[in-house]
């Protein structure tokens, strides 16, 4: 048994688990967090990787989580600017199509109005005959509408949160599996299994907060024993990588007869990501895929606005995930609402039991603001809200300093090509610097696994970020799984095996 008794313990790995965890560290609470696989390796990484209003949000009326959302994208922005940077969105109009113009035009002057857009630009009307933008669609689409929103590199945005919390004193457990919890004598016994050993674990808490992504019922079923725990519905969306389709930074929003959007956005400098698709899901979260149906219709719906179709043999990479969205009743899955909810369990005396419901990577920090409410009226406040004007690790630098931090590293590290500078600052920021340390020559990096992937970099990963295996490196800490060939691939996971098992 760990002797030490926890203020709060932590279940699940995803962007709320690791933003709560954060939150609560920085503000004096001893915090552990539980996480069974990897960080970020279900819906967190999962997403279209936007920070984002949600401007299909508001024909459903969410107008608070909109508000919240809106507001939250250059906080955000400004707390992580080596990972997140603003997005002009290309918005095709054509008449008589899906929506009106006039129903277009109202929505975009609430999302400049609505949330308080102070650095990024205003709507705009593009003829798409001479904007460049128009380049790339067919030429039946001859006007758009332009707006602002922000990207995020998503399973980094949860691994930094995990990062800082552990820097701010918790403790960060990742495979590790919760068992089971139990209440005894005013606090929470909770039991663990180590993924990777065996190892078995007892911990203590004066409370327990369940953020447990799709699994949030499961556990609520498996460990805690409430057999008819039916809070979530399991939404799945899936996405497709191509090679890229335009040129240009600028992404597009499409509508689809079907009235759902897909977006289409540049992704890693040399791809275009399409997605994202709305429909339930009953099986196993883990087990998640995309499917035939799935890539047909992206490929279908992107063909629509493309010159050159989008086929399933364009296909370098696709990725699937389950949206743990709060159940609303909602009779459509992309209706359901993307909001969440926060509810405490027990008694007076007992030690109580914080769920997280719902929730989306734009609102975390918020949701997070609004669980330390919870917390602190649970089991005593400490410390004030701090992280509006915090910054994740790597991103103290100026909001709008990006291009001034690559020239930065590239004066103190001269051997680096500019896109290996851009995509390090991009990965890091400042702490690039901490990652090639003393270097003076690519071969002070050590061995090429291919790319621009070096030793140092897979062992920062390895010390710094938990990563463990060849997938975590390449598909969540670094996205070089898109670069890499299979033998490359393979050689890393037999280094990184290597690597664990002398450990």
């Amino acid at each position: 048994m760990n002797s030490e008794i926890f203020d709060l313990f932590v279940i699940g790995g995803g962007i709320n688990g690791c933003g709560i965890a954060r939150d609560a560290a920085g503000r004096g609470y001893s915090v552990a967090l539980a996480e069974m696989g990897d960080f970020a390796s279900g819906t967190s990484s999962g997403a279209t990787k936007l920070i984002h209003g949600g401007l299909r949000y508001l024909e459903h009326y969410e107008f608070r989580l909109v508000r919240e959302s809106l507001m939250e994208r250059e906080v955000l922005w400004a707390m992580a600017p080596h990972i997140i940077w603003p997005l002009r969105f290309v918005l095709p109009y054509q008449k008589g199509g899906i929506r009106p113009a006039w129903l277009i035009r109202l929505g975009l002057f609430l999302y400049d109005h609505l949330g308080g857009r102070r650095l990024l630009p205003p709507t705009a009307v593009l003829d798409l005959r001479r904007d460049p933008a128009g380049k790339p669609l067919k030429p039946v689409f001859a006007k758009a509408f332009e707006y602002s929103d922000g990207w995020v590199d998503d399973a980094r945005l949860v691994v930094l949160n995990a990062r800082d919390a552990a820097d701010r004193g918790a403790l960060i457990l990742p495979r590790t599996k919760v068992v089971s919890a139990r209440r005894e004598g005013g606090l929470w016994e909770i039991d663990s299994v180590n993924m990777l050993t065996g190892e078995n674990r007892r911990h203590r808490a004066r409370m327990l907060v369940n953020a447990a992504g799709p699994w949030v019922d499961q556990l609520l079923r498996a460990a805690f024993g409430q057999n008819e725990a039916r809070h979530v519905r399991l939404v799945q969306g899936s996405h497709i990588v191509v090679r890229k389709k335009f040129e240009g930074p600028r992404a597009y929003f499409f509508q689809n007869p079907d009235n759902r959007i897909i977006f289409a956005i540049p992704y890693e400098e040399d791809f275009t990501l399409i997605g994202t698709t709305d429909r339930d899901y009953n099986g196993d979260p883990q087990a998640v895929r995309i499917s035939e149906e799935e890539t047909r219709y992206l490929c279908a719906a992107a063909s629509e606005y493309f010159n050159e179709p989008v086929k399933p043999e364009d296909i370098v990479w696709s990725y699937s995930a389950v949206r743990p969205l709060y159940d609303d009743g909602a009779s459509k899955a992309q209706e359901a609402t993307r909001d969440y909810v926060l509810k405490v369990e027990g008694e007076a005396g007992a030690a109580p039991l914080l769920n997280v419901f719902g929730g989306k990577l734009t609102t975390y920090r918020r949701l997070s603001e609004h669980a330390l409410e919870k917390i602190g009226a649970a089991i005593g406040e400490k410390g004030a809200p701090w992280t509006a004007s915090s910054h994740l690790p790597g991103g103290d630098f100026p909001v709008q300093g990006y291009e001034a931090q690559v020239a930065t590293l590239k004066a103190a590290y001269p051997f680096l090509a500019d896109p290996h500078a851009r995509r390090l600052t991009r990965r890091y920021g400042t702490r690039a610097s901490v990652l090639l340390g003393q270097a003076k020559s690519l071969a002070d990096l050590g061995r090429c696994f291919g790319s621009d992937l070096y030793e140092a970099e897979v062992g920062y990963l390895v010390k710094h970020e938990w990563a463990i295996t060849a997938e975590d490196v390449l598909w969540r800490r670094s996205k070089k799984g898109l670069y890499l060939a299979k033998d490359e691939a393979a050689a890393l996971d037999s280094y990184m095996l290597t690597r664990a098992a002398a450990a």
